[in-house]
């Protein structure tokens, strides 16, 4: 299978017309779109794929669409059976371990080189976010606590100055926003995560890189250890 192709430029800003401005391709919309109602639940795991249903929402050919289940597929979010047709992929506990290990590697390497780099004004900002988003979980809304998780992790990653950090990270985001949103929301869970995170946060703003890194890996083991255990029946055979 080809590796998917680069997400298109954005468009130029206004008041730049010697720049052309840039329109999404179809199998691009497409697979944005399908993507995020995987990522968000909207598409059940193991559900099945039916291309005519899908050709017939977006008005298009087949074409467009496989190339976004092309792309789905190398994402490992959907799995092609022959003679049985396209579904939503039923993660594993192996797949939770794999993609928790690769996962585990990037952020602990991200991790001891934004400790000293990242601005002390975004750390705190990112601290005072896990907070508010831990007050707003325990009143039953679990919103920002998803989006203080995605962006502390993404930060970490984007200011760790290496490219291929980003690219490593990126190729198993979707994954890891999947599990995320499977996964229980339980008091014991975002109790245990807004605990690392502050204690990762806390390590950068001292500066101290082999404390952030620490607390970084535990982290990530605690969230392997918790997803298999959440997510108990809904995972598929090994």
């Amino acid at each position: 299978m080809n590796p998917p192709t680069p997400s298109p430029p954005t468009a130029s800003p206004l008041g730049a017309p010697e720049q052309p401005v840039v329109v999404e391709k179809l199998p691009d919309q497409i697979y944005r779109v399908l993507r995020h109602r995987i990522v968000h639940g909207r598409m059940r795991a193991g559900s099945r794929i039916a291309i005519n249903d899908l050709t017939e929402e977006f008005g298009t050919s087949k074409t467009p669409v496989r190339e976004a289940l092309n792309r789905l597929e190398y994402d490992q979010l959907i799995i092609t059976r022959p003679r049985s047709g396209t579904f939503v992929v039923q993660p594993t506990a192996d797949d939770v371990v794999e993609v928790c290990q690769l996962r585990k590697g990037i952020e602990w390497v991200a991790t001891g080189l934004s400790a000293r780099t990242m601005p002390e004004a975004l750390l705190r900002e990112l601290r005072e976010e896990i907070v508010t988003a831990k007050r707003h979980a325990d009143e039953g809304d679990f919103e920002p606590f998803f989006e203080s998780d995605f962006r502390l992790h993404n930060l970490i990653v984007t200011h760790a100055g290496n490219t291929r950090l980003v690219r490593a990270r990126s190729s198993v985001e979707p994954f890891v926003q999947w599990l995320r949103v499977l996964g229980a929301t339980g008091p014991h869970r975002i109790a245990g995560s807004t605990r690392r995170h502050l204690e990762i946060v806390d390590a950068m703003l001292d500066r101290d890189a082999e404390a952030a890194m620490a607390a970084a890996a535990l982290h990530v083991d605690e969230v392997q250890q918790w997803t298999v255990e959440d997510l108990g029946g809904a995972l598929g055979g090994d």
